[in-house]
């Protein structure tokens, strides 16, 4: 089982952030942190969760690095004794809010991961973000967290908006690969409602050959692409639980979990939520979603696709895949090699 624990404030809302997040309501944070333990209390005896039952906790954002490490305490305190021995424990952070004392604090409390959200090295694309660091600061930091004693790191990088070359991106890649990082996910550009890009979608270049050039010099430096957006020296266990189809809890506001073929959503609302912690909407998937879901993940991932779960006219059409070698059956279980087309096979598979 994995635990996802939502925390929804920001110093600034980014241009591309579509995330539940709060800016200038930090005044907010600890009645919203006290609500966070009821709602975590309540999941834990609700789902009969087991001692040691939890493999891996990642906490997110919005910016985890924002909230006071002593607010964590209650958290961490009341999950210790569900967290399996050799749990992956990850938090996000931005660099301007994760101070040393912040990092050592986390570090203390039992973290052994850090996800920085970096996006670019170049100021100027810093700025067009609106992002609340500056490249300096992302270097810092993220040497800080290694003196620290954390070994396991990670950042991520944002591509595909105006101005981006493939000079441009690799400066970016070479600073990262310069850094004691060992994972890195580099996401597409999209433009989703509600942000700042959604009104000048002009931003995005739709330039698919970006993605496959990063993808190349990314592998070339010894990372392996195990999902269309993540590269790892070491692999993020926590991903890697999504896209196997685990089940996790989801704890927070705007917060997604899944137990018992059934998904859930707490209050989305900053002030809902902190009225009313363990409220959930419950969503029931049918045999048919959980098969779609199922097919997206393996092919855009690693994990693949168990042959015997599709249906003989699903088998046929991946036999036929396999065949035009696009996919390869190996243990009775189908992998994608080019996770740019999961999309496309994935539907070619289910008869669209």
């Amino acid at each position: 089982m994995l635990c996802y624990i939502h925390i929804p404030f920001c110093d600034s809302k980014c241009h591309y952030c579509s995330f539940n997040s709060y800016i200038n309501m930090h005044d907010r944070i600890e009645a919203y942190m006290i609500s966070l333990h009821k709602n975590l209390l309540n999941e834990i005896e609700k789902n009969h969760i087991k001692y040691g039952a939890i493999e891996t906790l990642f906490i997110g954002g919005g910016t985890p690095s924002v909230v006071a490490p002593h607010l964590f305490v209650p958290i961490f305190e009341t999950l210790s004794p569900y967290l399996a021995k050799n749990a992956e424990i990850t938090s996000e952070a931005n660099p301007n809010s994760a101070s040393k004392e912040w990092l050592s604090s986390l570090y203390a409390l039992g973290v052994n991961r850090i996800s920085f959200g970096v996006q670019s090295f170049n100021n100027k694309k810093l700025k067009r973000l609106n992002r609340a660091h500056s490249a300096n600061e992302a270097i810092k930091a993220i040497e800080s967290a290694a003196k620290i004693g954390y070994t396991n790191l990670s950042l991520d990088i944002i591509y595909d908006l105006e101005g981006d070359t493939k000079e441009s991106l690799q400066k970016d890649l070479e600073q990262a690969f310069a850094l004691p990082i060992n994972h890195l996910s580099c996401y597409e550009l999209t433009i989703e409602k509600a942000t700042q890009f959604y009104k000048e979608p002009s931003v995005k270049q739709n330039r698919e050959e970006l993605g496959y050039f990063l993808r190349d010099f990314i592998v070339s430096s010894g990372f392996e692409q195990y999902e269309v957006s993540n590269y790892g020296k070491i692999k993020s266990r926590h991903n890697l639980g999504y896209w196997q189809y685990k089940e996790y809890l989801g704890i927070g506001a705007g917060a997604v979990g899944f137990i018992n073929k059934s998904r859930y959503y707490p209050h989305s609302n900053l002030e809902h939520y902190i009225q009313n912690p363990t409220y959930q909407r419950r969503e029931q998937l049918s045999q048919e979603e959980i098969l779609t879901e199922k097919i997206f993940l393996g092919l855009r991932s690693i994990v693949g696709i168990n042959k015997s779960i599709l249906p003989k006219a699903m088998q046929e059409r991946a036999d036929l895949l396999c065949k035009e070698k696009k996919l390869k059956l190996i243990n009775n279980r189908y992998y994608n090699q080019e996770f740019f087309l999961s999309d496309a096979l994935a539907l070619f598979i289910m008869g669209y």
